[in-house]
């Protein structure tokens, strides 16, 4: 590949000042179709300054890709510990509301127990109001045996 070097030593004589302003000429007539000298002194297509943007720009363009990629990776694990903290909440949600049931379902049975309890109360102070009328009855029935059998004693 051939280089064109407008600033070659060889071909210019020393101390000479026209020579300068020729390279000049030319470089301003190269910079006018869109061609420049790098720092090497090679002809190139793009500005240097250009050139240099661009590559800082891929750079940065790299690095962003990067952190982008390390981002998705952090928000990836995220979302997972996020999904697994939802399925813990949503699992002891449903062990709460199933104790909830529970213990409503114990208060229930307790209530029906207590009232059975109290109809059963209910039915042994009946039963013993019977035997207690029924005991006043005998007592009754004993003493009227007892008069009689003393009269019958006392009379003999």
């Amino acid at each position: 590949m051939t280089h064109l070097s407008l600033a070659d030593p060889v071909r210019e004589p020393l101390f000479s000042g026209e020579a300068g302003r020729q390279t000049a000429m030319a470089k301003d007539i190269l910079a006018e179709a869109g061609l420049h000298f790098d720092e090497l002194n090679k002809l190139r297509v793009l500005d240097p300054e250009v050139s240099q943007q661009t590559i800082e720009l891929k750079e940065e363009c790299k690095d962003f890709v990067d952190k982008i990629g390390q981002f998705q990776k952090i928000v990836g694990g995220l979302i997972e510990l996020v999904d697994q903290l939802a399925k813990e909440a949503e699992n002891e949600k449903m062990k709460a509301i199933g104790a909830r049931n529970l213990l409503k379902s114990i208060a229930k049975q307790r209530e029906a127990q207590q009232q059975q309890l109290q109809a059963l109360i209910a039915e042994k102070k009946m039963q013993l109001e019977r035997y207690r009328v029924e005991y006043e009855a005998l007592c009754k029935v004993e003493a009227e045996q007892n008069e009689f059998i003393d009269q019958f004693i006392f009379q003999k």
